[in-house]
């Protein structure tokens, strides 16, 4: 079912992982643990990156960048996460920023500002975007039927001649010690609800009034640098004014694509583990027999292939129903980001324990994607808000009613 332009990117993505990727991971698996995070990931990694065309996509090929058939973007991004996360689900998400990023620039940015920030990205193979939505006092939930003016953003932005003034804090979000370039959601209008009264702003790293206060030191993904800032009295002109008001509204075209990704880089991570257990049991040798010759082993590695093709299913069939525009894509794209990040944590829990020993130790390789899986529980939305807005998807006059404030 695959193109031939998808087919020959798989196969770019799959040789850069299985040789410089996974080589770089097994090899330098104390790099991980690094309390430094500028030098975590070596500048080489995102370099090969550059070099097979993955780290621009969604950029408009006028500006440089490698353009996807609009048709099947959303496909093809989950395809190449799929293959990257198999090396590493860090480097994964460093990469899916920049696309999901490039996607809501092109579409709402000025052409000038465009120009200026698609050759900024295409020049400088360590350049990175950022998405800043989640707050200290409030991130998925923001997603229940609570759309009121006390669910909004405490991140405010005030009019002023010539611009806006910003001030609030954001947390948790991804590239966000590392990036150049962010794309920073506020609360134009407190009167009315979350919905109606949030806009979104284009802010450059070295704004007045912007710091970047710490890295988060994450149980996974860590070659991904997450981070937190804060805005105080900051200055944006007008023409960083991405989207007035409904910013959250038009932010499907990152929301959607965002959670097949996610779903597409945990598929990954469940393969690396299946490949790695599969490799072992069949080498390995316990009670005077190789371990797959062990009934219950056997068993096990059919379990997680099994649970592998349902989330690979889902997974496509919600990515198409994204890029059709479906009406279904809402409720399915959430799904398979659920689904996913159950089922591959149960595929990574059989590879640990088939592992025995081995599974834990730091220097094996096996811990770390256990810790990788682990992350995808609460990324980009947790288990239980996801599955509270699949029912408000499907009932959206009955379920979850606002109850008022306290």
């Amino acid at each position: 079912m695959l193109s031939e332009e998808q087919m020959l990117m798989r196969q770019s993505c799959r040789q850069f992982v299985d040789d410089i990727v996974l080589p770089f991971v097994r090899e330098n698996w104390q790099h991980e643990w690094s309390m430094k995070p500028e030098g975590r990931l070596p500048a080489r990694i995102l370099d090969e990156a550059e070099k097979i065309g993955v780290r621009t996509l969604g950029v408009p090929e006028q500006f440089g960048g490698i353009e996807l058939d609009r048709a099947s973007e959303v496909s093809t991004f989950a395809l190449i996460a799929e293959e990257i996360a198999r090396g590493d689900s860090g480097l994964a998400d460093k990469l899916v920023q920049n696309w999901k990023v490039s996607v809501l620039l092109r579409q709402f940015a000025p052409r000038h500002l465009q120009e200026k920030w698609f050759k900024r990205l295409v020049d400088d193979p360590q350049f990175l975007l950022a998405h800043c939505l989640t707050e200290p006092r409030g991130a998925s939930d923001r997603w229940l039927p609570y759309n009121v003016p006390e669910a909004a953003m405490q991140t405010k932005a005030v009019k002023t001649t010539g611009g806006w003034i910003i001030n609030g804090r954001k947390q948790f979000i991804s590239n966000g010690y590392d990036a150049g370039l962010y794309v920073v959601y506020a609360n134009t209008n407190p009167k009315v609800g979350m919905l109606q009264g949030t806009s979104s702003f284009l802010v450059p790293r070295d704004t007045k009034g912007f710091t970047v206060t710490r890295c988060n030191e994450t149980l996974g993904c860590r070659y991904m640098n997450n981070g937190e800032m804060v805005f105080e009295d900051m200055f944006v002109p007008d023409e960083h004014l991405l989207v007035e008001n409904d910013a959250l509204g038009s932010a499907g075209i990152y929301f959607r694509p965002g959670k097949i990704i996610q779903a597409a880089k945990n598929l990954g991570v469940g393969v690396r583990a299946f490949e790695a257990t599969a490799e072992y049991v069949q080498n390995y040798v316990q009670g005077g027999r190789i371990l797959i010759k062990h009934q219950a082993v056997a068993l096990r590695l059919a379990d997680m292939a099994t649970r592998i093709e349902a989330v690979r299913a889902l997974t496509t069939r919600a990515a198409q129903a994204v890029d059709d525009k479906s009406p279904e894509a809402e409720t399915l794209c959430n799904m398979a980001k659920l689904f996913a990040s159950e089922e591959i944590m149960k595929v990574v829990q059989h590879a640990v324990e088939l592992h025995g020993g081995n599974g834990i130790m730091l220097d094996f390789g096996i811990e770390k994607i256990l810790r990788d899986a682990v992350i995808f529980l609460h990324m980009d939305a947790t288990v239980d808000i996801s599955k509270m807005k699949i029912v408000k998807n499907m009932f959206p006059q009955t379920a979850g009613k606002y109850a008022g404030p306290e």
